[in-house]
């Protein structure tokens, strides 16, 4: 940790979709003084869907929202087959400390199971997702079903297949770009389109 300012912590875990989170990851680094702090349930080994391995940094009960930036929840199938009672507890109180969350795919999950989304505009995989897994979830009023990815309260919730939308809006939460320069990365990331803008910005 760089003591200097807070950070981004991912939760990883066996199984994690680990390409969900990767642009924005890259982005994060390139941000000054600002770290990427990997969370496991332990601090065992964990191996990707992809296949790789990833020692994390921490366990999960050690880490502490003063610290955070944001805290970043990746998919995988473990969502829709356990529940995590820490991880619950955890996440009330990383956004009642006012910690920004942002969980795509399956882990919408999660938010959904803390309550999280009863009063924050959401998405996740596709309508009916989320009460197919769990039913009693509050918010089901406030899903949105037209936009891949959505910023509501503090909280950024994804599709699956909207990963570039989703490193779209951390990087607009976490102000790494203006927004001019983050819709110029989006154009570049979802359609291959590259901006004179955003050309100067990557020669600097």
């Amino acid at each position: 940790m760089n003591g200097s300012s807070k950070n981004v912590y991912i939760l990883v875990f066996d199984g994690m979709a680990d390409w969900e989170p990767a642009l924005a990851l890259c982005e994060i680094k390139k941000k000054d003084k600002m770290d990427v702090i990997s969370v496991g349930f332990s601090q065992e080994p964990v191996t990707t869907m992809g296949g790789l391995k990833i020692l994390p940094d921490m366990a999960l009960n050690d880490a502490e929202p003063e610290d955070m930036a944001l805290f970043i929840l990746p998919g995988g199938e473990m969502w829709e087959k356990e529940e995590h009672p820490l991880l619950q507890t955890l996440l009330k109180t990383f956004k009642n400390a006012g910690v920004p969350v942002a969980a795509i795919c399956g882990a919408v999950l999660s938010l959904a199971r803390a309550g999280i989304l009863k009063d924050t505009l959401h998405t996740s995989n596709y309508r009916g997702y989320i009460e197919g897994i769990v039913p009693d979830y509050a918010g089901k009023k406030h899903y949105v079903d037209d936009r891949l990815s959505v910023t509501d309260n503090g909280v950024i919730t994804a599709s699956g297949v909207g990963y570039v939308e989703f490193a779209r809006d951390i990087i607009d939460l976490l102000k790494i770009y203006s927004p001019e320069l983050t819709e110029d990365w989006y154009q570049l990331f979802k359609y291959g389109r590259i901006t004179e803008e955003y050309l100067k910005h990557i020669k600097k």
